[in-house]
């Protein structure tokens, strides 16, 4: 059976899930997006909204602004013009005929959200060594604002089912928030001096990307139909059954008065249920961007991520309705999948890698996608846990692809990233661009982590040399001929190629021939 969900607009109107009742007079509410110390993107439209009884007239005042509109089936938005940054807190208040609602120290500047599974969600009292910096966190200029978990296919407009408030930067406020979250914000606030930074947190460790779209852009696609929405059917309808029984022996347990240790079956992930449940409530709220953090759970279908991701991307774009908003993800990082192997065991393996795959992905939508980066982390991995605790030279690197990007700051913001590959006779010349003031290796060696294969397809590895500040010279004397170069194409590659800051060269191959989960 096809499903089809409206757009949250045709909900927003509908008032799905919030409807009141005509003839009951019910008070006007804020959306709880607005909260004390909330951040209101500059530069915008500004869209506020709430609840109120049918028809009733709701007056919206900010910064000398004044808008009114009528509630239609218990909703209501108005759009605040652009207004410049302002540290300066002050008061919205949302009026109708019989309360008023105010919110306080309400400032102006940039707001982005940040998502993805576990590795965003990780905190910064979990992250390496962040005593001195939690200390350190206070900052009226930074506020944090993290969007409850729930789980719901249906789009959920409202936010009631938890308490949600924004909070100023301090160590209370900061520990419990999401380390790469805080540290792009910290940065970002540094960087503009008095502009304000809000925050927005909303990610759910372990969850694939079809999570946080839309069932309806899901079934817009008829691969999607095919290869996630009806498998996903099948686990749920198994995992229901399995439910079932594990509820049965339970209460037989308990009849016969035995103990009862067996834990409840996992509940598989649901296409659409982390859009619905937690990013359609904060939508339309005004924004600059997002910086993501998610892949691994999508690594055994890497193939499928290079639309999979793509598709995300548009679907949220599309839904906020504020054009192509920039969109910065992390390259996954480096993990030997739980084999606790000596890293010259490591250094040696030459072979296909899922999780090299998916960082392709990854730089493949960048490519193709308009104001989509990617900050690698080759080097910050850890090589015998999927949650790398250096979480800020994560943050600091997207900060930095934001600072340039949007905010027009003359900094390097990538790693060296492959120009051009000249194959010559036994030898290939790589031309890298983002090198900076020169490539260099982070250990004073010669680079690591290349191979190369003839036209027979088998991978050796390759000896490298500089030549010139923007260049590399490959060879091997197990392949006279070399056709292709691949870099850093390992679940944990050891590599050390950097520009003159220290921003690590992203993975990649110069062949096109078929990987692994090409298919999947």
């Amino acid at each position: 059976m096809r499903i089809s969900f409206p757009s949250w607009r045709s909900l927003w109107l509908g008032g799905l899930g919030l409807s009141l009742a005509f003839g009951i007079q019910a008070e006007v509410k804020l959306h709880p997006m607005f909260s004390d110390h909330a951040v209101l993107q500059r530069d915008l439209a500004v869209p506020i909204w709430g609840t109120a009884s049918e028809g009733e007239k709701v007056t919206v005042e900010f910064a000398g602004q004044k808008r009114t509109t009528t509630a239609k089936n218990g909703r209501w938005r108005v759009d605040l013009r652009p207004m410049k940054a302002s540290a300066k807190g002050g008061t919205l208040r949302a009026s109708g005929p019989t309360n008023h609602v105010d919110i306080n120290d309400v400032v102006v500047g940039e707001v982005w959200v940040a998502s993805g599974q576990s590795n965003m969600e990780w905190s910064m009292a979990q992250s390496f060594q962040p005593e001195t910096d939690i200390a350190a966190s206070s900052n009226p200029n930074l506020r944090l604002f993290t969007v409850t978990k729930r789980r719901s296919a249906e789009p959920k407009l409202d936010l009631d089912y938890a308490p949600h408030a924004w909070a100023v930067a301090s160590p209370d406020t900061v520990k419990r928030f999401s380390a790469v979250g805080y540290y792009f914000g910290r940065d970002l606030v540094a960087a503009l001096k008095d502009v304000p930074v809000g925050m927005i947190h909303t990610s759910w460790g372990g969850s694939p990307a079809e999570a946080w779209m839309s069932v309806a852009a899901l079934e817009a696609d008829a691969e999607y139909r095919s290869k996630i929405l009806a498998p996903y059917a099948e686990s749920r309808a198994n995992w229901e059954k399995s439910v079932a029984a594990w509820e049965k022996k339970k209460a037989d347990a308990t009849a016969k008065g035995e103990k009862f240790n067996e834990g409840r079956p996992w509940q598989p992930w649901q296409p659409g249920e982390l859009y619905g449940g937690m990013l359609a409530n904060i939508i339309p709220f005004g924004i600059r961007g997002a910086i993501w953090y998610q892949g691994e759970s999508n690594a055994g279908r890497a193939w499928q991520y290079r639309r999979l991701f793509a598709d995300m991307i548009t679907n949220w774009r599309r839904d906020w309705g504020q054009g192509d908003f920039p969109f910065y993800a992390v390259q996954l990082a480096p993990w030997d999948k739980n084999r606790k192997r000596d890293l010259s065991v490591i250094a040696a393996e030459i072979g296909e890698s899922d999780w090299a795959e998916l960082r392709e992905a990854q730089n493949y939508v960048a490519e193709t996608l308009p104001k989509v980066g990617i900050a690698v982390i080759t080097d910050v991995g850890d090589k015998d846990d999927i949650h790398p605790t250096r979480k800020g030279p994560v943050g600091e690197r997207l900060a930095r692809l934001a600072r340039d990007e949007v905010y027009g700051e003359a900094i390097l913001a990538y790693g060296p990233r492959l120009k051009s590959a000249q194959f010559e006779d036994e030898f290939v010349q790589l031309r890298f661009r983002d090198a900076g003031l020169g490539l260099t290796t982070l250990d004073g060696k010669p680079p690591t982590g290349f191979i190369v294969a003839g036209a027979d397809k088998k991978w050796y590895p390759a000896t490298a040399t500089f030549q010139g500040n923007q260049t590399i010279l490959l060879r091997s004397d197990s392949v006279p001929r070399p056709v292709a170069v691949r870099y850093g194409w390992n679940d944990h590659p050891l590599l050390n190629l950097v520009n003159s800051d220290d921003l690590p060269a992203s993975p990649f191959r110069t062949d096109n021939w078929p990987v692994t989960t090409q298919g999947k």
